[in-house]
């Protein structure tokens, strides 16, 4: 899966791929506030990184990249729903390296993960984001339309 006018390929990661995606991972957890005392456990981090690579498992790792470096990772994920019979996939990471912002990585790991969810047959593909990512709604309005929903949440 490769974007032919852009130079880099977006494909799934692999086992070799850690050492290179996990600067991406603590960048994307940074972003989020996830640092220092709120940072996620490293339990965490391995138990999602294996699961991406368990074919059986519902979640699928996409990574950007170009002449030999990773620049962006998407983390999917498939899941039932009450209101169709079809899967939703749900993008629930997205983050790309300062350097290739702009050159369309965002965009094409996006259009990636729909390319993925269509061949599993989901009905459709949603994604959150912080209401203060005003960069990042920039382009996600370009590709999808808004819910209206907010999103509530309460830790267990």
């Amino acid at each position: 899966m490769s974007t032919a006018e852009a130079p880099f390929a977006i494909r799934f990661v692999t086992a070799q791929d850690f050492a290179a995606w996990r600067p991406l991972w603590d960048g994307y957890n940074a972003f989020y506030g996830r640092r220092g005392e709120t940072a996620l456990p490293e339990t965490f981090t391995r138990i999602a990184w294996s699961r991406f690579l368990d074919p059986a498992e519902p979640m699928h790792a996409l990574v950007a990249e170009g002449d030999g470096k990773l620049l962006g990772l998407a983390h999917y994920l498939f899941h039932r729903n009450t209101t169709n019979p079809a899967d939703n996939c749900y993008l629930q990471d997205l983050f790309t390296v300062q350097a290739s912002r702009g050159l369309g990585v965002g965009r094409a790991l996006i259009e990636a993960v729909y390319a993925k969810a269509r061949e599993a047959g989901a009905g459709r593909v949603y994604w959150q984001t912080h209401e203060t990512n005003a960069t990042a709604m920039r382009l996600y309005d370009k590709l999808a339309e808004k819910s209206g929903f907010l999103v509530y949440r309460k830790p267990l």
